[in-house]
């Protein structure tokens, strides 16, 4: 199997497993709402490696802070479609809904521990193979 392909396939399921950890952790009281927003920043990290598979993981780190800080800036944006959409269960969960700095720190931390984890396992595999 091509070295990118599996690559790829890792991250899918990894989007997969982040998915229904977020979704469980808006269902459990004790886990904070940061916990959450954490981790839909380590999905958009996840999607641009992906995308930048034979890349240095750190364009992806930069490319999924970027994209996670705009959606969140979006939210101060009020256009009556955007509200609309965003008034929607998967409009809300992609685009959320009213903009917080809380919610760029999570993205930050989030995706730092991805990256972490990411150059972590390169290594790893290296010292294995």
């Amino acid at each position: 199997m091509d070295k990118h392909l599996k690559t790829r396939l890792i991250y899918i399921g990894a989007i997969a497993v982040l998915i229904v950890l977020g979704l469980v952790s808006r269902k459990v009281s004790f886990v904070p709402e940061c916990f959450g927003d954490a981790l839909w920043a380590v999905v958009m990290y996840c999607c641009w490696r992906i995308v930048l598979v034979n890349r240095p993981p750190y364009i992806a780190a930069v490319c999924a802070l970027i994209t996670s800080f705009a959606v969140e800036f979006s939210q101060l944006i009020k256009w009556e479609w955007l509200v609309r959409v965003r008034s929607t269960t998967i409009g809300h969960l992609l685009l959320g809904q009213g903009f917080l700095w809380s919610d760029l720190i999570a993205y930050t931390v989030g995706i730092a521990a991805a990256l972490l984890c990411t150059m972590a396992a390169r290594r790893i595999i290296k010292s294995v193979l």
